[in-house]
């Protein structure tokens, strides 16, 4: 793309204490790294003690929820709003837990009104699902909301929805990426990364059974994004856990520079 009329947007999330500011910390120092194009760094926090001079801090979105009505879990959909803090122009969300690798210029020139990581491609397949072919084709068609990219305001009817009526929302979709994946793509304006962009530190970078004893972990060519998808978390694995008997983790040197 050319240079933008305005600084692009890199967005991400903090609330509670599962992720401390060096997680946004180094996360900013990442997309510093790896975007050349003029950005804002912003994070949506209870808590900005500690984040980095850079760092725009900003409260957490209010989902416009009554209070028996608030899920922490659904918080991000509100990053859809039509007016959040005033917000324009495009950005691009990152979950807290991922490594960038690579660089993020891409995922701001790709074409898409919104685009999101498939979340099947973070994992190996599953062929019995395809037992179930209107369970698989949903699956198939949902989003991973670590990584994606959209317009600020431009999606608030699907924040709309969901505030209209969040316990059928909440009854129909196990989590909030599955209602805005499906809102979105009954919109017609669901679209993903390329496959190989955003990668499974767990199901991509390490490799499978016995050959985890031969070689150790790796990035994927052509992966810019190492994402934790599943029951293996970073904060575990570069404290030098994850490891079982049918999985050596092995020499992650390469993971940890590019997080810290």
């Amino acid at each position: 793309m050319t240079q933008p009329d305005q600084p692009l947007l890199v967005l991400c999330m903090k609330w509670g204490r599962l992720y401390g500011p060096e997680y946004v910390n180094r996360l900013k120092n990442s997309v510093a790294r790896y975007l050349s194009y003029p950005h804002r760094f912003i994070c949506f926090t209870d808590d900005a003690a500690g984040l980095d001079s850079g760092i725009e801090a900003y409260p957490l979105p209010d989902l416009g929820l009554p209070p028996e009505h608030k899920d922490l879990r659904w918080r991000k959909l509100a990053i859809l709003g039509e007016n959040v803090f005033g917000l324009r122009g495009t950005a691009l969300f990152l979950d807290l837990d991922l490594v960038v690798v690579d660089r993020l210029e891409p995922f701001f020139d790709h074409p898409g009104k919104f685009l999101i990581l498939r979340d099947m491609d973070l994992f190996r397949p599953k062929p019995l699902r395809r037992l179930r072919p209107e369970r698989h084709r949903f699956l198939n068609m949902v989003g991973n909301s670590s990584v994606f990219r959209m317009e600020m305001g431009a999606h608030a009817d699907v924040l709309d929805e969901f505030v209209e009526n969040p316990v059928a929302a909440q009854s129909a979709f196990k989590i909030s990426q599955q209602f805005m994946s499906d809102a979105l793509n009954r919109r017609g304006l669901l679209a993903y990364w390329p496959t190989g962009w955003c990668v499974s530190f767990k199901n991509h970078c390490v490799p499978r059974l016995w050959r985890s004893y031969l070689r150790d972990p790796a990035i994927p060519d052509g992966a810019k994004i190492v994402v934790f998808a599943g029951d293996m978390k970073m904060q575990d694995v570069v404290a030098g856990q994850g490891s079982k008997w049918y999985r050596r983790i092995g020499n992650i040197d390469w993971l940890i520079a590019a997080w810290r």
